[in-house]
């Protein structure tokens, strides 16, 4: 169903989303669905691969491209219905770095041999994608990186290493930031270039982060080849690419879908006679924070909402990210809170697995320390809450 933005009604809304749960409801097994309550970041590449392929056979797989590339063409209320219903179902997540970053750039700066060649393996899920941005000495300071790339003919040969790629040793891809130029302006010597990652001569090293899962890595290229034919755009111009990426970055970090889910998990925690005998509902000043991350979260919506609408605001997705990332993190801090003893149980393999019969633990409730210690990351990736607030006084304020 396909609803026009300006005619969409409230009953047109409320067949939409009950579409969705209907589909959901066919789509999602329950076995994939309990293990994404306990821990949807523990997932593994054919859990998301899964759920994509549904996706793609419902014609579904991205709602926010242009339909001609395989978008839904949707309304920018039908996304966030989409997104609200997903999350409260607890569906598999969305892998944003092919769908929702690389994707949009391809098909809006890309040749149409690489349209052609990347778009529909994306939208299937049959090629992973990972980011090569960050480096050892360029995290928020994006321009200051110095993985170079020397043409060679028809070719390039790219040196150096990146930090943080998040999936990596998933990825059958990678899209990279590397410096061509080095004469001016930091900036202007930039190239964007997409990376087959099984090309001789790419490095993988794991990097377990302080929920002691594998998420990310260092990539060192050491005499890697890339074909001139894989370079999106102009050569020296991948920081004007860069910048469109990020915007989608940031707005996917800020995970604002899944807020709603994680507030109404907070509220069947606090409900739990049986994890602390109805003492936090008896509990002003944690009532009063619920509260609080309830009004925030609807606030963030509706910015969330006028971004999706094509709102011309150039802070916007800097706005979101900061606020999206801080209202998660005091929304995994209350979850964790209101464990109690439970939150020193860094259950990472009870996440991962199905429950246990004799778990004291509800089911939605497992998992929650590892969330916790996960999303201590949010406020530095994708460029820290320092650098946005930054962004914001830039863009809005002329400061």
């Amino acid at each position: 169903m396909t609803i026009d933005s300006g005619t969409e009604s409230a009953v047109a809304l409320q067949h939409f989303r009950e579409e969705v749960r209907s589909f959901i409801a066919a789509a999602l097994p329950d076995e994939l669905r309990i293990r994404v309550e306990r821990g949807y970041d523990l997932l593994s590449r054919e859990d998301h691969s899964f759920w994509q392929k549904q996706l793609h056979a419902r014609g579904w797989a991205a709602p926010g491209w242009p339909v001609e590339h395989g978008g839904a063409g949707w309304s920018a209320m039908q996304r966030q219905i989409f997104d609200d219903e997903c999350a409260r179902a607890s569906c598999p997540r969305t892998q944003p770095q092919g769908i929702k970053m690389v994707g949009p750039i391809i098909y809006t700066y890309g040749t149409e041999a690489q349209k052609e060649r990347f778009l529909g393996p994306i939208l299937r899920a049959d090629e992973w994608w990972c980011q090569g941005y960050s480096e050892p000495g360029a995290g928020s300071d994006l321009a200051a990186l110095s993985t170079s790339a020397v043409r060679e003919g028809d070719q390039y040969r790219v040196n150096g290493q990146k930090i943080w790629t998040t999936l990596a040793h998933w990825a059958d891809w990678m899209f990279c930031l590397v410096r061509t130029d080095s004469s001016g302006r930091r900036q202007e010597g930039i190239t964007f270039l997409l990376i087959d990652m099984k090309t001789p001569g790419i490095r993988i090293q794991p990097i377990r982060t302080l929920d002691l899962a594998h998420h990310t890595n260092e990539v060192f290229f050491d005499d890697v080849l890339v074909p001139v034919e894989n370079r999106i755009g102009e050569e020296g111009r991948g920081w004007t690419y860069a910048k469109a990426l990020l915007a989608h970055e940031r707005t996917g970090i800020a995970e604002l879908g899944r807020a709603r889910e994680r507030l109404d998990r907070l509220k069947r925690l606090t409900r739990d006679h049986t994890l602390h005998g109805g003492r936090l509902l008896r509990d002003g000043a944690f009532r009063t924070q619920v509260a609080q991350l309830e009004v925030d979260i609807l606030a963030a919506e509706a910015t969330t909402l006028r971004l999706l609408e094509g709102s011309a605001e150039p802070a916007l997705s800097s706005v979101l990210k900061l606020r999206g990332s801080e209202l998660t993190q005091r929304l995994s801090r209350l979850n964790f809170e209101a464990l109690g003893p439970h939150a020193l149980r860094l259950d990472l393999d009870q996440a991962e697995r199905a429950p246990r019969e004799d778990d004291p633990l509800p089911s939605y409730a497992t998992g929650r320390s590892v969330e916790y210690l996960r999303w201590r990351a949010l406020t530095v990736a994708g460029g820290t809450s320092e650098i946005q607030r930054n962004i914001i006084a830039k863009l809005a304020f002329g400061e």
